[in-house]
This record gives C-alpha cells, structure tokens and sequence, in this order.
C-alpha cells in the first residue's frame, strides 16, 4: 500500500502518540504568502533573498523581531527550544524574546535532550524552573509529549524555535507536530520560527509506512525530508490534517541547495551526539545502526561518523561494503585502491587507520575507511572503555552522496560478516526504517539496487506532495 494513502487510515490514531512509552531518537520554489497569513503561510517571504550573500541569512527568530513582531505583540508567548535556538549573533530565543518590550514570554517548553540540549537520548525530562528568567519549564518528553491545556493556560500564543537536522527520526519535528496539534485544540495560534535544513533540499531513503508511526516518525515522508521545520509544519497542516492557526516565519536569506556551513550561522550542537554538520549529514543513514547492537560513536567526538564492534574487522567490513557496492561503478571501485594518501587527515583524536590499501573504499560521495575507536561513557552503554573496530564514513561530495543508500550498504556487509553476534533492536530499527521491509531485505541478503529502487516511486510522490508547501527556491 502506498504509505501516503495509508496514512488516512491512520490519522485518528496519531493523538494517541501524544502520551507514549518512551522512545529514543537517535538524540519549490513557491514562496509563501503575505505576513502573517494564517493558512499554514509565512510571516515573510523566503524565496525573495534566496540569492543574498550567505553572511546575510537570518533565523526566524531575527526576522520575527525586526520584521513581523505583529504576530506576538501585545501577547503572552509560549517557547519551545533548546540551546540550538539562537538569535544570529548566538543570543538565546529565550533571552530575545524575554527582552522583548512589546510581547510577554510567560512558559518555556523542554523536548527530548531538555531546554540546554544536554541530557541523554530517552531521558525523561522533568518539570522545571529556568533559571536566568525565572520562567516555568514545561517538559514535553516525560509524562506528556505535547502541551496539556494547562501548560497553555498562561500564553496567547505558541512559537517553536528548534535547530531540526533534516532527518525524519530527529524527534523534534514530532515535538512540533504534536504541540500544533495541542494549539489548535486550545485555539492558541502557532509561529514556527524556522531555520535552514542543514543538509538541504534532498529527499533520500524509504517513505515511512504510517502503520509503523511512532514518535520517531508521526507522517510519511522519507528519512531524508528535505525541509525546513517550517516547511514540514506545513505540510502536516495542509497534507496531513494538523489542524491550527499557523504562522511560519522564514529564515532571510537562505535557499535549499545551501549547506548550514554555507550560512555562516553558529553550530550549536542541537543535542549531545550531534556535534558537527558532517554528523548530521551521516545521521540519515547512519542512525538506522541504532537498531542493531553496533555502536554508532555515540561517546566519541565523532558520533554517527564512526560504526564499529569488538567482532568486527575494519577491514573486511569495507572489503564487504566494496563487494556489495560492485558493479556501481567500475571506474570507483578501480579507484578505491587508490586512496592511501594523507591518510591521517580524516582521522579524530582516539581513532586509528589501518594501514594499507584494503582499508578504503569511495563511494558516490563518501570515503569509507577502516578505524579502530574507544566509546568513553557512550549514552547506550555500547562498548563503553572498549577499542573497538570499525569504520569511518567521510563525505566527499555532499551533492551525490546518499547517507541512506550507504548506510544499507554497510547493514548488508555488516550483517554478513556479523553471523550469530548480530543482533536486531527489532522493533526500534523498523520504526527507524519506517516498515519492515528493509530489515527483512537485509537478513535475506538482497541485493543494493533491488532495496533502494523500491523507494523511487513513494520519493516521487512526496516529492509532489510536498511542492505545494514549500518555503524556498530549489
């Protein structure tokens, strides 16, 4: 069944998900309307400065106060954010809009990681007081995932102000979805303020089919979105029946084929193991190792870079990637002998390249390279202290690299080599991949193309689906 029509079968269901047993994340060019439109538009529009220089990109939260403050004047505002939520200059959201004269910030709203973005993954976070305002925090992942009427007694207004990464498992976009839809049924208006999806336009990897919707993944669309959360905030009203007074605030300046190092915004790392863009340009792909018993770096300065385990060989784990890669290109694979050189230069402090020429392979965009790495006090306990051998992923060409498509790649070397130490976090990895086809693919050793293809058809049609809301030129 075609995951977007599934999904109307489901829809009565998604409350439900307000309120759930705790789940782990792994942590067009039509422009929007007038200011302040209320059918899911935006509060400036975003394609008008996709061509200005990148020192000039600004984050919602900027634009808001310089440009479309009527939407929180006069009114008492609700915010939920983390560290990532900062002005361009690094000023907190909290402390803009605190410092704001015309407006009352009245309630703060912690998601997954909590209001600093420092707790672990799956961490219940609790109810509390912040302390350079005085405000109530409010936790949106403990014992509630969305905002209680009484959370939103106090406030006239809802704003969201969350750095997202671009991948569908990152739970904050479901944070999002979650308090709109609470908005709504409190008749509270809701203002995304949104910010640059730091790995562009993309769309890549499975659409998620809506009878394995969780808190990882509340809609269909595929691990790699290629929206801004405004853009997502969006499409949930307009495609998926999300029902509030929605205002999208653009982020100035910016345009989809822009990279967040091409915005020259600070990186505050949204949540413990996302320490760098190329983490998260990995994450799509790499996450899906969370449902296995490999590690993923988390404990080491490159989390979601790194995948490794004591039974594994770096070496014949990228021997076994080339093998199941073959074919692709037979000008890459002559090459992936080749790659030798300053081979020390992608290499993290604590981390070791095996010598010689069978420990690297290219491909489409990515050096992979055999590595040895110790996970010192890794948020879930995976080889804690222990060296451990694996691999490193390296983007190469970040416009032809797919992070999903190599990911399946290394599950498949991965689970052949692996033999009876493998194991599946079953459950977790099909919420990840959306369904479970893929972890049924990949136990009967199928091959590349036939489980990637099988995408196509279901991208295409989000891809349609998706033109209608989009904020930013392509």
């Amino acid at each position: 069944m075609n995951p977007l029509a599934g999904f109307l079968f489901l829809l009565p269901l998604l409350s439900l998900l307000a309120v759930v047993l705790p789940t782990v994340a792994c942590g067009g060019s039509e422009g929007g309307s007038g200011a302040g439109e209320a059918e899911g538009g935006s509060a400036a529009e975003g394609p008008a400065a996709a061509d200005a220089p990148a020192s000039l990109v600004r984050p919602g939260i900027d634009v808001l106060l310089a440009d479309s403050s009527h939407l929180i004047d006069g009114r008492r505002v609700g915010l939920i954010t983390n560290r990532s939520g900062v002005g361009r200059d690094g000023t907190s959201s909290i402390d803009l809009l605190h410092g704001y004269a015309d407006a009352e910030l009245t309630a703060l709203f912690a998601p997954e990681h909590g209001i600093r973005g420092t707790e672990a993954e799956g961490a219940a976070i609790d109810d509390a007081t912040d302390e350079g305002t005085g405000l109530p925090i409010y936790s949106l992942y403990g014992e509630t995932r969305a905002p209680t009427p009484e959370m939103l007694a106090s406030i006239d207004v809802l704003a969201f102000d969350i750095q997202d990464i671009g991948s569908r498992y990152y739970t904050y976009i479901s944070t999002m979805a979650l308090a709109m839809t609470a908005a709504g049924r409190a008749g509270i208006p809701m203002i995304v303020l949104d910010r640059p999806n730091p790995i562009g336009g993309l769309t890549q990897g499975p659409v998620l089919d809506p009878a394995f919707a969780t808190f990882v993944g509340l809609y269909p669309v595929p691990v790699r979105h290629g929206l801004t959360a405004g853009e997502l905030a969006r499409l949930y009203r307009g495609a998926f029946g999300v029902e509030v007074e929605l205002h999208v605030v653009p982020a100035a300046g910016w345009s989809a084929d822009r990279w967040f190092d091409e915005t020259a915004l600070p990186w505050i790392a949204p949540s413990l193991n996302m320490p760098s863009l190329e983490s998260a340009t990995h994450y799509p792909g790499t996450c899906l190792f969370e449902g296995t018993n490999l590690s993923v770096g988390r404990g080491t300065p490159t989390a979601f870079q790194v995948l490794g385990a004591p039974w594994l060989d770096g070496e014949a784990w990228v021997a076994g990637i080339r093998a199941v890669a073959d074919a692709a290109d037979a000008a890459d694979a002559a090459d992936a002998t080749d790659a030798t050189d300053a081979v020390g230069a992608t290499v993290a402090a604590g981390e070791t390249v095996a010598a010689g020429e069978t420990g690297v392979v290219r491909l489409p965009g990515v050096e992979i390279r055999a590595v040895t790495f110790t996970p010192e006090s890794p948020s879930d306990g995976r080889f804690a202290g222990e060296e451990i051998s694996g691999i490193r992923l390296t983007v190469t060409d970040r416009s032809t690299y797919d992070p999903v498509r190599t990911a399946v790649a290394a599950l498949l070397a991965a689970r052949r080599l692996s033999g009876d130490a493998w194991e599946w976090r079953v459950r977790h990895f099909d919420r990840l991949a959306g369904s479970d086809r893929l972890r049924i693919a990949i136990d009967r050793g199928a091959p590349l193309d036939d489980i990637t293809s099988e995408w196509a058809a279901d991208l295409a049609a989000f891809e349609a689906l998706r033109r209608s809301y989009l904020l930013y030129s392509r």
